[in-house]
């Protein structure tokens, strides 16, 4: 079981920085950079909701699903 992150993609789409997105979220840069390069284990549904809030998305547009299958060679 995989799943993506795609952080950047959302940041690119609303030309907002990853320093403007940890003001506006309340959450530091370190955690940030640990959830956008997916080294993350979990996210709060309150931090979750802080960043849909803020790139105006919703939660499918951050998350992606892909089974193993698709993430092997």
């Amino acid at each position: 079981m995989a799943i993506i992150i795609n952080l950047d993609v959302m940041l690119a789409k609303r030309k907002m920085s990853v320093t403007e997105l940890s003001e506006r979220v309340g959450i530091t840069m370190a955690n940030l950079s640990i959830l956008k390069n997916g080294k993350a284990k979990a996210i709060r549904l309150s931090t979750l909701d802080a960043i849909c809030k803020a790139l105006e998305c919703q939660p499918g547009d951050i998350l992606e699903y892909k089974s193993d299958e698709d993430t092997q060679g």
